[in-house]
């Protein structure tokens, strides 16, 4: 079975941020970008990535009424992240996602540098994908 790692399916596309950049400026990164998640870089005071989602930025600024201009992404970014290596089968990346319910994962090489992600929504083209058998490269 072809295309079946998560090589095959993630985006090489990874838009980093620092931890102090206000959620304000992250949402404006996010939308030009085109971007459901940012990867927070690391810094001497915050040695490991984290990462802010569309839905950290819903549960921590929407629904408690704080103020994104106010706020910097080290106080809502998700840390230390979870992260899957470009050989694993998207099999188990989804299985990952499902146990930790999580809907972005990071792709890590093997120094624990972030080279890519895959969301979710990669996985719909995987499902659709799987009716062919991967022989529809068009989905691709």
């Amino acid at each position: 079975m072809q295309h079946t790692t998560v090589k095959d399916w993630m985006k090489n596309l990874v838009v980093f941020v620092s931890p102090e950049t206000t959620v304000y400026e992250a949402l404006n990164i996010m939308r030009h970008r085109y971007a459901t998640s940012l990867i927070v870089e690391k810094t001497p005071e915050s040695p490991e990535y984290g990462i802010v989602t569309s839905i950290n930025i819903c549960d921590k600024i929407v629904a408690q009424g704080n103020n994104p201009t106010k706020t910097k992404v080290k106080d809502i970014m998700a840390t230390p992240v979870i992260t899957v290596s470009s050989s694993m089968p998207i099999t188990e990346c989804a299985a990952k996602m499902k146990e930790y319910r999580i809907h972005h994962l990071p792709v890590a090489d093997e120094k624990g540098q972030i080279i890519g992600m895959i969301a979710a929504m990669d996985l719909l083209l995987v499902a659709e994908a799987m009716g062919t058998d991967f022989k529809d490269r068009s989905l691709h």
